[in-house]
């Protein structure tokens, strides 16, 4: 294939237009903010996990709670009415009496054991809700990072696409340049050897593999037409030759 040598030339800026692309889109999928709200989102949602059981727990102890304290005033209620009757002196048969009064002491005991059971499911409920009132604050301060990291993320690709557009079209003007045929060897060996399709000869060196063409290679290359496309020998790339090609 034959290409003005001007019309190589454009190849590399088309080149470096390319490189640029690909480099913006790889900052775009590698931004820090991308991990950064996964991991918040991840901490965020086992939060909330805990957050739920926390409240789920509050509330059954406050039903628990309530249960408890309705036992408690129905066993007070019955042992009002009996020290009622025992103060009033309706019952005056010795044995009623004694039956009378060992129920009263039997509903006092049992009332302090309610009690207790009051006492301990008010202790679970103000953990859980305490818990629950941290987890709260917890769920609200990451959040409020979450929200931060994505306004920082979105900020952050917002200009990458910006930039994106304005590479892409200078890469259209200068690729309009350049003769369809010869775009259509370079990207087919662009998308080949990893996204470089042309490469600068210099020095003696080829930039798109590194390796330095031996004397053979550089007899070929020196014996070229100015308008012959020739390719390295080692990683097949155009290879463009320019004033620092050290021919």
């Amino acid at each position: 294939m034959n290409a003005a040598p001007a019309d190589q030339i454009r190849l590399l800026d088309v080149q470096a237009l390319d490189t640029r692309l690909t480099q913006l889109a790889h900052k775009r999928r590698t931004l820090p903010e991308h991990e950064e709200i996964q991991r918040l989102e991840a901490d965020l949602a086992q939060l909330r996990d805990l957050l739920v059981a926390a409240q789920t727990e509050e509330s059954d102890t406050a039903r628990e709670q309530t249960k408890a304290e309705q036992d408690v005033d129905q066993v007070r209620q019955r042992a009002t009415r009996d020290q009622q009757r025992l103060d009033s002196g309706a019952v005056t048969n010795p044995k009623d009496l004694a039956n009378l009064q060992s129920e009263i002491a039997s509903l006092a005991k049992r009332q302090s054991d309610l009690e207790d059971v009051v006492l301990e499911v008010m202790e679970r409920r103000e953990s859980a809700a305490e818990r629950a009132a941290e987890l709260g604050e917890r769920v609200e301060s990451v959040s409020a990072k979450v929200q931060d990291a994505t306004a920082r993320r979105d900020a952050a690709l917002a200009e990458i696409e910006a930039e994106l557009g304005s590479v892409r079209k200078e890469r259209e003007t200068v690729a309009g340049a350049i003769p369809g045929e010869l775009l259509k060897l370079y990207d087919k060996i662009r998308e080949r050897e990893g996204g470089v399709g042309a490469a600068k000869l210099y020095q003696r060196r080829c930039e798109g593999c590194r390796l330095e063409l031996n004397i053979t290679e550089l007899n070929e290359v020196r014996e070229a037409p100015a308008d012959a496309v020739v390719r390295c020998e080692n990683c097949r790339r155009i290879l463009v030759r320019t004033p620092e090609s050290g021919l």
